[in-house]
């Protein structure tokens, strides 16, 4: 039976691998018949032009700012609205092609780092269980991590948990203000004190959807008396509470919390999920 789960496990993995690598070639063929009708339309024939690449883009690029590509005098000179129009195309086709490669690079980041988890994780009988990217990613991976643990039922849910740690940085505040310091650098004119900046922090913590970084995770481990264990495809593994962690110093007890963290997950930036056994899932 756990085999079974864990196969079933892998194989959902690699079909989404495969799926993003789908999506890459479905995006690169896309914009290249898009370019390629634009030129046709100009009466340009892609088959005979010895690959004259910046050629093209001159001619797609007058054909988005309105201007003709036909023979013109030589003595013609485009009027100042065409050249403004030319600009702008320019600028325009040149947006598009930043956000075709970011977004390339993006897709291209997420399936090397989800490789590189999905071998690190996989001898060890673990496998990522997705939690919701909303901005309280990092305190639901610990409620379900903490459901797991206690039988299907956590004892708090992600906003009890945000209280607690907010509660808990303000009651060790000189635990955290040498690190909030050095990570949140404010502008020369904020006259705020120190102080003042470090509670607007723990506010923010405990009331909003802000992203919870490594102060939180510290706090986490405290409150919950827990050892914190996070992998991840990008960076070297991190344990955080290792004063709590079992004495057979296995991951298998209930007496640690397992997260995976993605640089890559998604374009809004940084997230947080859930490792569970396979078994498990």
């Amino acid at each position: 039976m756990k085999k079974a789960a864990a196969k079933g496990s892998k194989a959902e993995q690699k079909a989404k691998k495969k799926q993003v690598e789908e999506e890459i070639v479905k995006m690169s063929t896309k914009l290249k018949e898009k370019h390629a009708q634009e030129l046709s339309s100009l009466g340009y024939n892609s088959t005979s032009d010895n690959g004259n690449d910046k050629g093209n883009l001159d001619i797609l690029v007058k054909a988005i700012a309105g201007v003709s590509v036909s023979s013109q005098p030589d003595n013609f000179k485009p009027s100042k609205s065409n050249k403004r129009r030319e600009k702008r195309a320019q600028e325009e086709a040149a947006r598009e092609q930043r956000i075709k490669e970011e977004q390339s690079n993006t897709i291209s980041d997420r399936v090397i780092e989800s490789d590189k988890l999905e071998k690190k994780l996989e001898p060890l009988g673990l496998t990522i269980s997705e939690i919701k990217p909303d901005g309280h990613c990092l305190y639901r991976a610990v409620e379900d991590q903490l459901a797991h643990m206690s039988q299907g039922c956590s004892p708090y849910n992600f906003q009890q948990l945000r209280e607690m740690v907010a509660s808990y940085m303000r009651d060790h505040a000189s635990e955290f203000l040498p690190f909030f310091s050095s990570e949140n650098v404010v502008a020369e004119e904020s006259n705020d004190s120190l102080m003042e900046r470090f509670e607007s922090y723990c506010k923010d913590v405990e009331s909003t959807a802000a992203w919870g970084g490594q102060l939180e995770i510290g706090a986490l481990t405290h409150c919950l008396r827990k050892h914190i264990m996070i992998f991840s495809g990008s960076f070297p593994d991190v344990e955080m509470g290792k004063e709590y962690k079992a004495d057979d110093g296995g991951l298998a007890s209930k007496s640690s919390i397992l997260l995976s963290y993605h640089k890559h997950a998604f374009g809004l930036g940084e997230h947080y999920n859930s490792v569970v056994q396979n078994s498990v899932k």
